[in-house]
């Protein structure tokens, strides 16, 4: 069981640590350190176990809701649940060498900047459309404010 405190509070530290990493990754001598790994994994590890809970506790109620919006919204998120893991999964490849997951290999600055904005925007949308559209819908449907599921 999860509640909409504990949610908001991930939505929280995965906003926090993007725009620590963004500022810090900037500045091209940061993106090597041991510290900006750290936290970066920290960020993939958050957004990976966040999108499962969300997965895992809030959706089954909208998709046997009788009405067809709910359904769709619920379908919807899912989906861009599997379009950010995927997003997610191709960048690690990208920029995280498999020898060593701990580091970044920052061959192009600028590109990886680019990419790493991106990345987090979509994510930051996401945390976004979650509060404002999602955990209202749930919490309307359940007639429960502090469980989410």
């Amino acid at each position: 069981m999860i509640t909409y405190d504990e949610l908001h509070t991930e939505n929280h530290n995965i906003t926090e640590l993007s725009n620590v990493l963004l500022y810090l990754f900037r500045e091209r001598s940061m993106c090597d350190t041991e510290t900006c790994c750290e936290l970066f994994q920290r960020y993939m590890d958050k957004v990976k176990h966040h999108i499962e809970l969300v997965d895992k506790n809030l959706y089954s109620r909208l998709l046997t809701h009788d009405d067809q919006e709910t359904q769709k919204m619920a379908r919807n998120f899912m989906s861009g649940s599997q379009e950010i893991r995927k997003i997610m999964t191709a960048y690690t490849k990208q920029w995280c060498p498999r020898k060593n997951t701990d580091s970044l290999a920052v061959h192009d600055h600028e590109r990886f900047l680019e990419e790493t904005e991106e990345m987090f925007g979509l994510v930051l949308d996401r945390i976004q459309n979650e509060t404002e559209k999602l955990y209202p819908l749930v919490r309307e449907l359940a007639g429960d404010m502090k469980k989410a599921g």
